[in-house]
């Protein structure tokens, strides 16, 4: 058997194991895609340091920790949820050197009408970095993170669900470049882990029917 081929199946099938042996996420961690474009080197710096990470920290709540891992210079000032299983949030946690309120000016995030369909906040779903808010924004090496409470019933496999098909939306503004420029950011949707496995299964047969052939 052709070496690479073998090690593909082994790496898959493993994934594929660990999917089926692994119990309900409690947390994943999201990118985002920039949605405003006003200039590329920003958005590619954004896209790749910037991230939420959604945790079931249980209780019927659910945390979105923002991180900015740096080392180019930006910071999140802004923060914007559209809809989904969330009822309210419960509380801002600041990280060290970050000072984050709920609500936010502008109300909803700059470029809204690009995502497809419009991003729309839903309302007090959404917290900003307080005077000066580049300074006390999400910079590089820095975090916030918001707790919100779910709709009774609902669960963290709610949010990943919403999260996979769009009826749960999380937009950032992200401000302090080193050009100067701003960008509105919205999140990559992520897929369900039923999904995920079925893909694992996939890569399985198709290398197998590869090597059948």
């Amino acid at each position: 058997m052709n070496l690479v081929f073998r090690n593909l199946v082994w790496v898959v099938s493993l994934v594929t194991s660990a999917l089926l042996l692994a119990s309900p996420a409690a947390a994943i961690t999201i990118g985002f895609g920039c949605l405003t474009g006003n200039l590329a080197g920003d958005c590619t710096i954004g896209e790749a340091q910037l991230s939420v990470d959604a945790i079931d920290i249980g209780g019927g709540q659910a945390s979105f920790t923002f991180n900015n891992s740096g080392p180019a210079d930006s910071s999140i000032t802004e923060i914007y949820f559209d809809d989904g299983a969330l009822l309210g949030i419960a509380s801002v946690i600041d990280g060290p050197g970050v000072d984050f309120e709920q609500g936010a000016n502008p109300p909803n995030l700059p470029g809204a009408e690009l995502a497809s369909p419009p991003f729309e906040v839903t309302a007090g779903f959404l917290a900003e970095s307080q005077p000066p808010p580049a300074q006390r924004g999400v910079g590089a090496g820095e975090f916030v993170t918001i707790i919100f409470d779910l709709i009774g019933g609902g669960d963290f496999s709610d949010i990943l669900i919403e999260l996979a098909n769009g009826d749960l939306r999380i937009g950032i503004r992200v401000g302090a470049f080193q050009s100067g420029g701003s960008e509105s950011f919205i999140n990559i949707p992520v897929p369900e882990p039923s999904t995920a496995l079925l893909i694992g299964g996939g890569l399985v047969g198709l290398a197998l029917r590869r090597r059948a052939a």
